[in-house]
């Protein structure tokens, strides 16, 4: 009879543990990324084959997938898998762990929860500037004309950790259009103004194009494009030219350029060679001594037709003293931003490049920082916040037509996840039962725009409060039983 107090007694503590649990699971149904509690109990040690009651053995977190909402907000990130993002304290520097991404830009720009603890991730161990004013690394807004923005991604697990990288390049230009002016020496590069706006607009699709390229293979090896390089002897013919009736002709890509003769054999040489340096994307000079023209593609890599160079009706030997070579990887986009480079500043006119990359090589150890989430904080942009958008954890800042790369999101799992300790909050702290931090990068995905809600199932928890409930009843009826069992002896004894 005393036993069965003790028992009764034993499920009473179980059970207040148990619905203390499970309301808490009701009370966490609406939190965002919240992981419901389950309770598990054990029977306690027998005595010649009585049971001593039931006790709870642990409390353990339901690690399944919580549902996902689309929030529309560009700041929401909801992990679908394992892992956890990466917090720390502003303040005393501990780093815990959440599954909840409702994320917001602190005061100082700091990517942050909602609770202000900082959001940890990759951020650009390199940031490349190239411009034609080493004095100016800011994309100010003399840089008004937009020429490229593209984002590079080498993160496939076919390649090597240490090569791994995201990278994003964004061009701009000052206004060419208004800068550019006739200069050159007849006969040597001369160029007009419309020529020079010419080839910068066909240098700036050039790059473009080669920026994508270079995306869709960001693992090809390094290769230098090489431009073409044409020579036309017409040291033989020259002597033909005697009066407006003689011309010197060539056929590019189809045109036929030609020039009549004026004034004197190297007069007319000059004109020559400045009509085909007015060819969008060539450049030429002339030797009048010899005769023999240079004609040079200012696109690295492109292939002109040059054909049938005459005088009258008299052929010229045509030599291509360098054929063009696209190259590959890295080094055709470099040759490309050099040529267009080249270009702007002929044009009068300025270019800035900047690009951004973060290295994976440290991903595998979670090596983390702060992300800034501000680009004129980040010395980027001049008087532009930027408008975040968030791509599979990677987060980019937009102004305008340039996308910037910032940082990237990183997510950690450990080998035994019931190990970490609930903190409240929506945090959680690695232990020794938990193990440290892995990378958790190839177990989920970061979904944009979106958080997980509440694992906690309503239906569930009300059937299973409703069990708890007429269990805690029963026990205290076998108190009450057991009570008067022991009280009726007593009343015989008496």
């Amino acid at each position: 009879m005393i036993g069965g107090l003790w028992n009764g007694l034993s499920g009473l503590n179980s059970f207040e543990k148990a619905l203390n649990v499970e309301s808490n699971n009701v009370t966490n149904v609406s939190t965002i990324g919240h992981k419901a509690d389950e309770v598990r109990f054990e029977d306690l040690m027998y005595q010649n084959g009585y049971g001593k009651g039931s006790t709870v053995q642990s409390v353990v977190k339901s690690n399944t997938q919580g549902g996902l909402q689309v929030t529309g907000n560009s700041y929401d990130v909801a992990i679908e898998g394992k892992g956890y993002f990466i917090v720390e304290e502003r303040e005393t520097g501990e780093v815990a762990y959440t599954r909840a991404g409702n994320f917001q830009m602190g005061t100082d720009g700091i990517l942050q929860t909602s609770n202000s603890l900082k959001v940890l991730g990759l951020t650009p161990q390199t940031t490349s500037i190239i411009s034609s004013d080493v004095n100016e690394r800011t994309f100010t807004s003399d840089y008004s004309k937009f020429v490229a923005s593209q984002t590079i991604l080498n993160d496939e697990e076919s390649v090597a950790p240490a090569n791994r990288f995201i990278k994003t390049v964004n061009t701009k230009v000052t206004n060419y259009l208004d800068s550019a002016q006739d200069s050159g020496i007849s006969g040597s590069g001369y160029k007009s103004s419309d020529s020079k706006i010419a080839d910068v607009d066909a240098l700036m699709i050039d790059y473009k194009n080669k920026l994508e390229e270079y995306s869709l293979s960001p693992n090809a090896r390094s290769t230098a494009s090489l431009s073409q390089l044409t020579t036309i002897d017409y040291s033989n013919l020259t002597a033909n030219l005697l009066d407006e009736n003689d011309s010197i002709n060539v056929l590019i890509n189809n045109s036929k350029i030609s020039q009549q003769f004026d004034t004197d054999i190297e007069t007319t040489l000059n004109k020559f060679s400045d009509k085909l340096s007015n060819v969008k994307g060539l450049t030429s000079s002339v030797n009048t001594s010899t005769g023999i023209v240079e004609i040079t593609s200012l696109i690295p890599g492109k292939e002109v037709s040059i054909v049938e160079a005459s005088i009258n009706n008299s052929f010229s030997l045509i030599t291509n003293t360098q054929s063009a070579s696209i190259g590959s990887g890295q080094g055709l986009v470099d040759s490309s931003r050099t040529a267009l480079k080249t270009a702007i500043e002929a044009a009068d006119a300025k270019l800035i490049d900047v690009t951004s990359n973060i290295s994976l090589a440290n991903e595998e150890n979670l090596v983390v920082n702060e992300i800034q989430m501000k680009l004129d904080k980040l010395n980027l942009v001049e008087n532009s916040f930027g408008t975040v958008v968030i791509d599979n954890g990677n987060i980019y800042l937009k102004d305008g037509n340039n996308s910037f790369l910032i940082g990237k999101l990183e997510t950690a799992t450990f080998k035994n996840e019931q190990g970490l300790n609930p903190l409240g909050d929506n945090l959680y702290k690695n232990t020794e039962e938990s193990g440290t931090a892995l990378t958790a990068g190839g177990l989920n995905k970061l979904v944009s725009s979106s958080l997980e809600l509440s694992n906690s199932n309503l239906g569930s928890s009300l059937s299973t409060l409703l069990i708890y409930q007429k269990a805690f009843e029963a026990n205290s009826k076998s108190i009450t039983t057991s009570d008067e069992m022991l009280s009726t002896a007593i009343d015989l004894i008496k």
